[in-house]
């Protein structure tokens, strides 16, 4: 069973451009030029390049004061999904943890899903210099492959389900929704002409393309999903999951496929993202091209309980409910700005936040703490905001007078569009984050995980108060 025609798939918006090389490629090229005698254009061709490596180098040496920890894993293909997965082993230093992530090819090899395991160090175990010393150009220790699956068509989205460890949901360039067991899935060598991994569950319902809007409730098996027919739609797992202590615990069938529960409409434009009420499967929202954000419940029926007409002044690209605060619903945009909004009272956003200089491709809320959340973008940053900070004073002497309310901290580990970016539930403040590299290096990607350090999100007192004692210690020690 094909999960996907080629005829169905079409060029994105958000997607990796065609016929681009992987990194390898763009190096064996560089170094045919080279010998060639031939002059060796600057990476990118223009200053643009130029001034991202600036950037890139002064963040560089920050590394050991703004960072708790921090690894870079150079991948070979761009990832446009990355998400977090259970926790496999705990140990004093570091746990073990699942991590997914694609890998979008250029059709020379397949397409994959990833499913990996990571090394997270603990709080406070990582040295200065060795957060410090990583080279950006090779794979990193603490990332180990642990399956692949060859995925029909791009991996646009991931999205894990709360209720069940082994089982993952993904978006490609076709109408379905594919639904796999990463635990009962055979492991795949991606070698051109390797057959397709068998998707455990398709769900259909779609009339065009559905490539981004995918969410997972957190209270029940439910996956919502949105695509170019400008609908919203609502499945059910219920009936397909079993108990079984063996084997998948997806129910076997011979025609693999669910129906919807519900479809609704009300967009004009294309569905760029949907997300679950964090305490109800039957609330939920959705925004799209048309700019609108729009609260729908599916106990009163298919038609928007809540429409606002224009969220933004662009494309509406990525929305998150808050899992701490239920009224509050971050949106971000094409037109460069992510923008707070009260479901209490939706005639306006409660705040726009405005720094990013591109197009805002994510938005997520902190587990840990109801008033931060991040937001990356095309411009190549991933920022850290905390509201509650919006419209306090700034201290005299600040060293950045020009930043924007509520932002207390900007990644600038990645050179190229921060496309998908997840905060670590089981890990408080540790964020696992992937890049597009295309236009700065003609190919590949990047994933990095990292955690600020402590001081940076910590209560100004309680800092203070523990510099004190570190800076008495000191003093006690040295007059010994």
């Amino acid at each position: 069973m094909d999960a996907c025609t080629p005829t169905q798939q079409q060029a994105k918006k958000r997607g990796r451009p065609k016929g681009s090389k992987s990194k390898e490629d763009r190096d064996v090229s560089a170094a045919k030029t080279t010998s060639s005698g031939g002059v060796v254009k600057m990476r990118g061709g223009d200053k643009k390049v130029a001034a991202v490596d600036d950037k890139y180098t002064h963040w560089k040496t920050l590394v050991p004061v703004l960072y708790d920890w921090f690894a870079n894993h150079n991948l070979l293909w761009p990832s446009l999904s990355c998400r977090w997965g259970p926790v496999l082993e705990e140990a004093n230093q570091k746990n073990r943890q699942r991590i997914y992530l694609s890998e979008q090819t250029d059709g020379s090899v397949p397409n994959t899903l990833v499913i990996a395991n990571c090394e997270v160090v603990k709080k406070r175990v990582a040295a200065a210099d060795h957060i410090a010393n990583f080279n950006e150009e090779s794979r990193s220790p603490f990332v180990k492959k642990y399956k692949t699956i060859i995925h029909p068509g791009e991996v646009n989205r991931i999205r894990e389900f709360p209720q069940y460890n082994s089982i993952i949901a993904t978006h490609t360039d076709c109408p379905e929704v594919l639904i796999w067991d990463v635990e009962a899935q055979p492991n795949r060598h991606a070698v051109f002409g390797a057959a397709e991994s068998r998707p455990d569950l398709v769900l259909t319902g779609h009339e065009d393309n559905a490539e981004y809007a995918l969410a997972m409730s957190p209270t029940e098996p439910y996956v919502l999903s949105g695509g170019k027919d400008k609908n919203v739609i609502l499945w059910s797992l219920q009936d397909h999951i079993s108990a079984a202590s063996g084997g998948s615990i997806i129910k076997a069938s011979e025609n693999p496929s669910i129906t919807p529960r519900g479809i609704f409409k009300g967009h004009e434009d294309t569905v760029e993202d949907v997300q679950f009420c964090p305490s109800s499967a039957q609330e939920f929202c959705s925004v799209g091209d048309d700019s609108c954000l729009i609260l729908w419940d599916e106990r009163t029926g298919s038609n928007p309980v809540i429409k606002v007409e224009k969220a933004h002044n662009a494309d509406v690209h990525c929305v998150d409910w808050n899992p701490l605060d239920i009224n509050l619903i971050l949106t971000g945009s094409a037109d460069h700005s992510v923008c707070m909004f009260d479901r209490r009272n939706l005639g306006s956003s409660v705040h726009k936040f405005e720094d990013h200089k591109a197009a805002v491709l994510c938005v997520q809320w902190c587990p840990d703490k109801s008033s931060v959340f991040g937001s990356s973008a095309e411009d190549g940053f991933l920022n850290i905001w905390d509201y509650e900070k919006v419209g306090k004073k700034k201290e005299i002497g600040s060293k950045s007078p020009n930043c924007p309310p509520g932002l207390f901290f900007k990644h600038a580990g990645h050179r190229d569009k921060v496309v998908d970016f997840h905060w670590n539930s089981s890990d408080p403040w540790t964020i696992v984050s992937v890049s597009d590299d295309v236009e700065t290096s003609n190919g590949g990607g990047t994933l990095q995980i990292w955690r600020m350090s402590d001081m940076l999100h910590r209560p100004e007192e309680e800092v203070l108060t523990e510099l004190e004692q570190f800076k008495a210690h000191v003093v006690e020690c040295t007059s010994k």
